[in-house]
């Protein structure tokens, strides 16, 4: 791309073919629309699945970079558009595998969904990303 994007800091991108503008592969923004800056950023409730050692925690937030920089883990595994009652629902559906609190064993059938969940945006930033830019170009129109 020409120059950063203004939403995500992404570096690739391409042109639309129906518009014929640059858009972010990043977050889909378009290249040169300036998002109005006084418009408090946009809310996107993730859930999120971080694995340590053999034990993943199911948690959600609305700023997932800060929250996830916070907790001690080994890897992300998968982001899903949601808040709390997704997050509560996730926790219901595990409850099989619930190891204390947030923490559930790294088993079947919680490792199909995470695959599911990765199948569908093998790099859980770029889908938030994604989500970001969805909701700033809402926000602006």
């Amino acid at each position: 791309m020409p120059s950063p994007c203004r939403v995500c800091g992404g570096r690739a991108g391409g042109v639309d073919a129906d518009t014929g503008h640059w858009l972010c592969r990043r977050c889909g923004w378009r290249l040169g629309d300036a998002f109005d800056a006084d418009l408090p950023r946009p809310v996107v409730p993730v859930v999120y699945y971080l694995r340590f050692g053999a034990r993943v925690k199911i948690g959600t937030s609305e700023r997932p970079r800060q929250r996830l920089a916070a907790i001690r883990h080994d890897e992300l595994l998968a982001l899903e558009r949601g808040g709390r009652p997704l997050e509560q629902q996730r926790h219901r559906e595990y409850a099989a595998l619930r190891e204390g609190g947030e923490w559930f064993t790294f088993a079947d059938p919680l490792t199909v969904h995470i695959e599911t969940l990765r199948a569908a945006a093998s790099d859980p930033w770029l889908a938030y990303d994604r989500w970001l830019g969805d909701a700033y170009r809402r926000a602006s129109s």
